[in-house]
Parts: C-alpha cells; sequence; structure tokens
C-alpha cells in the first residue's frame, strides 16, 4: 500500500473490526450498515463479507456503486428509502453515524439481534440503556480499542488482497481546513487523506 492508503487503517479499518467482532457476526447472517460509505462503513462492509455476512449498505445515491464494487449485496438509498419499512429483518444493524432511531428500527432487527453504535448521538446515548432493558436486543456502545493484533490481522487481509482501502480526496497539509470542510458536507466517498511532503519520504499520509 501507499503511506495515504495505509494511513487509513488504523481508524477507519481498526474501528470497523472492533465493533463487528463485538457483533459476534456468523455466517448467514443479514447485517445493514448504515452509513456504509464513509471511513468506518467502507472496512465494516468487506470485513463483514469476510466473515461470511449478507451485507445490506445504506447510504446517498453518491455512493452505492462504490460500495456495491466492494462487495455490498444490497444497497438502500436513505434519500429514497426507509429501510425501517421495506419489511428485511436483520440480525445486526450496525449505525456508523449517529441516525438510526432504536425505537423505529426494533420490528427490523430479530429479537436476539444486535445494535452496533459507532458513533452514538444523545438520543441514542439516553435511549440505549432502556431499550437494552425492555428488550433482548443487544445495544453496544463503546470506544473502540484496537491493537497490534488487529492492525497485524489487517494487514494480512490487504497483503492477501481481501481488503482495500477507499479514498475520495487527498488534500496537502497547507489544505487541511479545506479537507475538514470537504469531510463536514458528509459527501465523502470512503476517506479523505492528508499528504505530508517530507525531505526523506514523499506522500506520507494521515486520515482526516
Amino acid at each position: 500500500m501507499s503511506y495515504e492508503e495505509a494511513a487509513t487503517v488504523p481508524f477507519g479499518g481498526r474501528d470497523a473490526l472492533h465493533f463487528l467482532r463485538l457483533g459476534h457476526i456468523q455466517p448467514g447472517q443479514k447485517m445493514l450498515i448504515n452509513g456504509a460509505g464513509g471511513s468506518i462503513g467502507t472496512f465494516a462492509v468487506q470485513l463483514a463479507k469476510i466473515m461470511g455476512a449478507e451485507v445490506t449498505a445504506v447510504d446517498s445515491t453518491a455512493k452505492l456503486d462504490m460500495l456495491k464494487s466492494i462487495g455490498a449485496d444490497h444497497v438502500v438509498d436513505y434519500t429514497k428509502e426507509d429501510f425501517n419499512k421495506n419489511g428485511v429483518v436483520y440480525d445486526v444493524i450496525f449505525d456508523v453515524v449517529g441516525t438510526v432511531s432504536l425505537a423505529d428500527s426494533a420490528d427490523s432487527l430479530t429479537p436476539d439481534g444486535a445494535y452496533l453504535l459507532a458513533n452514538p448521538l444523545r438520543g441514542q446515548i439516553l435511549r440505549g440503556p432502556w431499550h437494552r432493558w425492555r428488550s433482548s436486543h443487544r445495544v453496544v456502545m463503546q470506544t473502540a480499542s484496537g491493537t497490534v493484533e488487529d492492525l497485524v490481522y489487517l494487514r494480512d487481509l490487504i497483503e492477501a488482497g481481501k481488503l482495500q482501502t477507499v479514498i475520495d480526496r487527498r488534500y496537502p497539509l497547507e489544505e487541511i481546513v479545506e479537507a475538514h470542510r470537504y469531510v463536514e458536507t458528509g459527501a465523502k466517498i470512503g476517506n479523505v487523506v492528508i499528504t505530508i511532503a517530507h525531505d526523506d519520504i514523499d506522500n506520507k499520509g494521515f486520515e482526516a
């Protein structure tokens, strides 16, 4: 991998792996990933497929072709369709962006299913313990804590050609403000990388 490609792995790849392991993904399970077209989501789609899940990826129109290209079995354009109303029931719902309502989506999750909340917003944080108490659903909200072993596992998948990074744009360090503005629009596909010129090594990068 280039430095730019490698820079995306410790954040997006590590966090995706952390939550999928907490979800105890099993071959043949149906998994929905909300916000699948971003840093964590693009790795989550690929890792879930490696674990044997049937993956439905939810994001905006511009990201759907990319999600299909990295292995998503089904895609849902949230600007046109509400996955809660399509009648499909999932074993795991992985919400990367904090927009899934636990109440509205309860019927879309199997009775013993799991919510994985990577970036829970206030409503999810407040409702999560109550929902966990009144149902048999697992609600997982915690900070991802990666290990060296996680990175070695991801590296092995990358070297085997089973995992790839998705980079939308690259910005030089002096344009980091503009890079963050673009990220905050929510339009980025995969990752945005900052490149850093160095006297000895060119194009070192880190994920924004």
